[in-house]
């Protein structure tokens, strides 16, 4: 039995002896402090790099590995802001920011829809097809490239941003699925009986039970699908042709491609400049990833 300051034994009804506090001397409190900052001086060392680059002629690159620049120089700033090949930067954004944006939308509101139907509705052939979506995490995205590429190319929409946006749209990120599915599951079922008792049907419960109460979840995924959707590089590549759509991640390929010598004070510049958006997502949102990834596991 544990026992405080004042409180009686009931077994000897004599005062019990105070309960010891364990603290930490000043010595591994020091040592805590060192470790951890030398291991957050090495997660952000690349960024810091990155972000001093951005001011380094590219006399500098290969020629020296300081991290602060010698002669300063907001060149490659201006180069960026321009552009290349004649499009500006902030089309390469705005195109970026389309593709992210569709993509968090589809992936948070078809996946919701398809975790509600897994969780909380009992049909015919429930474990088989949930055996099938949990088994689409094994099969690697090269495997369909092909036939997908065949099918938008037949509807014409190569070269377009459908095909980078309508599969989101169809739940095919079975890991949100099942992230949705495991906190629907968490919660008990009285609930739905009680909203079916008042007259709703599977549309108002879940539109006003369900979500509020996955709300982490759902800003976990939406996380996610942002931050794929802005770094990624091979489904732009493979379905848009057009210099005008590109997104950034294909725009930063224009500045070593451009001439036969690449300009790597650009290219740094560019990618700081693409990052930043990534950045201040998850830092606004980095929260809710916790409390969504806490949450996971617990049973309400």
């Amino acid at each position: 039995m544990l026992v405080t300051e004042n409180q009686v034994d009931p077994d000897t009804k004599t005062p019990a002896a105070p309960r010891r506090k364990v603290k930490r001397s000043t010595w591994q409190t020091v040592i805590w402090f060192i470790a951890l900052t030398a291991i957050t001086l090495v997660v952000l060392y690349p960024l810091v790099w990155l972000f001093f680059s951005t001011f380094k002629p590219n006399s500098e690159f290969g020629n020296s590995i300081a991290i602060f620049p010698e002669n300063p120089t907001f060149d490659n700033y201006i180069k960026v802001s321009e552009g290349i090949a004649g499009i500006p930067m902030w089309r390469f954004f705005a195109n970026s920011l389309i593709i992210a944006v569709g993509s968090v939308i589809g992936t948070v509101l078809s996946s919701a829809l398809a975790a509600y139907a897994f969780a909380r509705i009992q049909f015919k052939g429930l474990g088989i097809l949930f055996a099938a979506m949990i088994g689409t995490l094994l099969l690697p995205f090269h495997v369909v490239i092909i036939p997908q590429y065949i099918l938008f190319n037949n509807l014409g929409l190569v070269d377009t941003f459908w095909p980078l946006l309508l599969p989101k749209f169809l739940a095919t990120e079975a890991f949100f699925v099942f992230l949705l599915v495991q906190f629907m599951r968490q919660m008990p079922r009285d609930m739905d009986e009680a909203a079916r008792i008042d007259g709703a049907g599977h549309v108002r419960i879940f539109w006003s039970i369900i979500l509020p109460l996955i709300k982490p979840a759902l800003i976990t995924c939406a996380i996610f699908a942002f931050i794929w959707a802005w770094n990624d590089f091979l489904g732009p590549l493979l379905y848009l042709t057009s210099p005008e759509n590109y997104p950034l991640p294909i725009a930063l390929r224009l500045y070593n491609d451009q001439t036969s010598s690449s300009d790597y004070g650009a290219t740094v510049t560019a990618s700081f400049v693409a990052l930043l958006p990534v950045l201040l997502f998850f830092l606004v949102f980095q929260r809710f990833l916790v409390d969504g990834v806490a949450t996971q596991g617990l049973k309400g």
